[in-house]
């Protein structure tokens, strides 16, 4: 298979963590508050194109946002009608369900079927810190590896622990870690998170998104001195080749626009090698996902 058009252009990048949704068609019910109002409104693939060109983003990765079965297939469809931006889904399937094998089988009969990179759920709102241990989990895991599928982990830091474990017992399975497992930037606190965030890079099948860091840092007032520490840990617990960029769109305009997200990624890398730069913002995201 030839490479895609966009890997010849070294100063293109991928952006491997975004979301689009349409509330006319499915309410996003996370999005409450005074805190979230901004985003609470449509995003769609043509908003975000002209942003991403501009900051030499070539493809990216479109990612699930509720626990509906129905927006994997609608996310399937809507890669397929725009292949020019979209070239990977991280998509959603009920790991518990004792037919999950069958239900992954099912989305990969659908339309835009090649596009299908990955699975996630919203592990960070579920009360149990250790669900992702849970027999049924397990077997849902099990599932996605079989699939050849990666499984993407959201998670809060109290819950690295069982992403460790998890990492652990199923080998053969590639779990990417969303938004570097949310640390506590806003509090300036590294332990335990960063421990656990080694210790979860030590394991050969993990991942790791640079993604989310705007977030989590939270109302301006922040530089990108005060998200260093956080980057450097993450490059130091994976390396170049095991970390990916990813914008969190539109999430991340709560505090910073897309071009400036991109930034301060590029600013947190500056230490790194071309070589190394072209793993984190094209070549991770191409091979583990395989775009």
């Amino acid at each position: 298979m030839s490479e895609p058009a966009w890997m010849s252009e070294p100063a293109w990048m991928v952006d491997a963590h975004h979301h689009v949704w349409d509330l006319s068609v499915r309410d996003q019910d996370w999005i409450t508050g005074d805190a979230l109002a901004p985003i609470r409104r449509d995003f769609s693939l043509a908003d975000l194109l002209p942003e991403a060109r501009a900051a030499k983003v070539a493809a990216t990765v479109v990612v699930q946002t509720v626990t509906v079965a129905d927006e994997t297939p609608e996310l399937l469809a809507l890669a397929a009608a725009d292949p020019d931006l979209v070239a990977g889904v991280v998509g959603w399937t009920d790991l518990t369900r004792p037919d999950v094998a069958d239900a992954l089988a099912e989305l990969c009969e659908l339309p835009g079927r090649q596009y299908l990179v990955g699975i996630r759920h919203q592990v960070q709102g579920e009360p149990d810190p250790w669900w992702l241990l849970r027999p049924d989990v397990r077997r849902g895991l099990s599932a996605v590896a079989d699939r050849g599928l990666a499984y993407d982990l959201v998670v809060q830091p109290h819950q690295l622990p069982a992403c460790i474990e998890a990492a652990k017992e199923h080998p053969g399975l590639t779990f990417v870690l969303d938004h570097l497992g949310k640390p506590p930037i806003a509090s300036g606190d590294l332990e335990p998170w960063a421990s656990a965030v080694r210790a979860l890079g030590a394991l050969p099948n993990t991942v790791c998104k640079l993604s989310g860091l705007v977030t989590e840092a939270g109302p301006k007032g922040w530089t990108a001195d005060d998200l260093r520490p956080y980057a450097d840990t993450v490059l130091e617990a994976f390396g170049p080749d095991r970390l990916m960029f990813g914008s969190d769109w539109p999430v991340c305009t709560l505090e910073a626009s897309y071009g400036e997200v991109a930034d301060i990624a590029r600013e947190l890398t500056d230490s790194l090698s071309d070589a190394e730069r072209a793993a984190v913002f094209a070549g991770t995201a191409a091979r583990v996902y395989r775009l």
